[in-house]
């Protein structure tokens, strides 16, 4: 591990934090949870696979993660993070915060997975009528994405779950999905930009930036566009 060998917090933070996919192995363990190498790995598109075993020893030996013998049904290693790990989720969230105005442009063929998405969701979506009933939206499917649990002005995103049907489910270009959620479209800007949603419509309606008082009105949908009526 290459020090910067300077009696600095920030430096020192970056001696551990700073290489290269350190700080993304962080986002996939604070989005998946305890997960296995596999799992991880397949968060992590253009990592060689020694070089995350790499990663993951010195962040074991810094105390940022740790590996847990997991008995049946799951029957693996699971690596997960520790306290001192999971106290990077204020750091991750400054970066997504500060890097959210990049994200708005296309990248060429820059990889993307539906889950990444849900740490910023769980600092922009909201529950805008909360005297509903409790609903439920899933971003992408079970093998990548996350699920949107909205109840009494809250929303909590996690992972997604074989224990949950979900009201909606939503899918789209990622660039779609800031600009819906940092108010810079409404549902009908979102839907004519590629966005597609199966399901409740009111469901997702309920947890994005209301619409400005110039944005387009909703629009019905048809079965034949793969977007439902509410």
């Amino acid at each position: 591990m290459r020090s910067y060998n300077q009696f600095c917090a920030m430096a020192r933070a970056l001696d551990v934090v700073g290489d290269r996919w350190t700080l993304l192995i962080v986002r996939e363990l604070l989005t998946q949870g305890p997960c296995r190498y596999s799992d991880l790995q397949r968060g992590l598109p253009g990592i060689a696979s020694n070089l995350l075993a790499d990663r993951l020893r010195d962040m074991e030996a810094s105390g940022i993660v740790e590996r847990r013998e997991e008995p049946p049904p799951i029957g693996t290693t699971l690596i997960r993070l520790t306290e001192r790990g999971r106290d990077l989720a204020g750091v991750a969230r400054e970066l997504i915060r500060w890097g959210a105005p990049l994200m708005l442009t296309p990248q060429g063929d820059a990889a993307f997975r539906m889950h990444w998405f849900s740490m910023p969701m769980r600092f922009l979506a909201r529950d805008n009528t909360p005297e509903a009933q409790p609903a439920t939206v899933r971003f992408g499917s079970l093998s990548d994405g996350c699920d949107a649990l909205i109840a009494d002005g809250s929303v909590e995103v996690v992972a997604c779950s074989t224990d949950r049907e979900p009201d909606a489910v939503v899918d789209g270009p990622p660039e779609i999905l800031v600009a819906l959620f940092t108010g810079m479209t409404d549902i009908a800007g979102a839907i004519d930009g590629g966005l597609v949603v199966s399901g409740s419509m009111a469901a997702v309606r309920r947890m994005v930036p209301r619409p400005g008082p110039t944005a387009a009105p909703d629009r019905s949908t048809t079965p034949a566009t793969g977007r439902l009526p509410s």
